[in-house]
């Protein structure tokens, strides 16, 4: 095994961790889809490279890779080989061996890459300058919801908890260090799904906020990214 392999097993962030079901929970998107890009179908390979397919289990940086995905596909509902070739296309052209492994998470995505990337979807799926746009404050908002280390390596994900993305709060993130990769109260080890375990068992948010000592704000957002509309 080589270094690098074993580095990667190593790091929490590219441990099996995550099912299908989660992912596609915590994501709000479709359990089918997240296992269509996770594991391919038939003669199409997956879009990302998960580190247990039996069962399937992805890592929190697969996680991180689906957050963006899902951000590329939020305005635009197009044909999937032309979001491979995309890609395919970002990977050729990045810099590090990181970023060619994972290249949707890749930090030079957060600079000059966006917008070559952007530029190449566009030609491809033939969006005009204004969806290119529209596409690139997207994913814009997505990669800033990512937290680095000094590597450019994702360390956590602040995962949209509403449909709206333009004043989407932060309250929520997930940290491969924290409740074993579960959702949690940012800056706090309080995970989302024993808030809203307690609120369906019929406890109020301002209960839950007085008890936690924490702002109803906070307790609300725990709620939604379990229970999606139920706050």
């Amino acid at each position: 095994m080589t270094r690098q392999k074993k580095t990667r097993l190593n790091d929490l962030r590219g441990l099996p961790a995550y099912s299908i079901a989660e992912a596609a929970h915590y994501l709000s998107v479709p359990a089918a889809t997240t296992r269509y890009w996770a594991t391919g179908q038939g003669p199409y390979p997956a879009l990302i490279d998960v580190p247990d397919n039996h069962p399937t289990l992805l890592s929190f940086l697969n996680l991180v890779e689906l957050h963006v995905l899902a951000a590329i596909r939020r305005k635009h509902t197009v044909p999937m080989p032309k979001v491979r070739a995309a890609i395919e296309y970002l990977r050729e052209h990045t810099r590090s061996a990181a970023g060619r492994q994972h290249p949707l998470i890749s930090k030079q995505l957060e600079t000059d890459g966006l917008d070559l990337f952007v530029e190449r979807y566009g030609e491809l799926v033939n969006i005009s300058k204004a969806g290119q746009m529209a596409m690139r404050e997207v994913m814009s908002a997505a990669l800033h919801r990512i937290e680095r280390d000094p590597r450019g390596i994702p360390i956590k994900l602040y995962p949209f908890t509403r449909s709206r993305i333009d004043d989407a709060p932060a309250m929520v993130v997930i940290d491969p260090a924290l409740s074993a990769g579960r959702p949690v109260i940012a800056g706090t080890g309080l995970a989302t799904e024993v808030i809203a375990d307690r609120y369906k068992a019929g406890e109020s948010v301002n209960e839950l906020a007085k008890d936690y000592e924490r702002k109803k704000a906070e307790i609300e957002e725990a709620i939604r990214c379990e229970l999606k509309a139920a706050a």
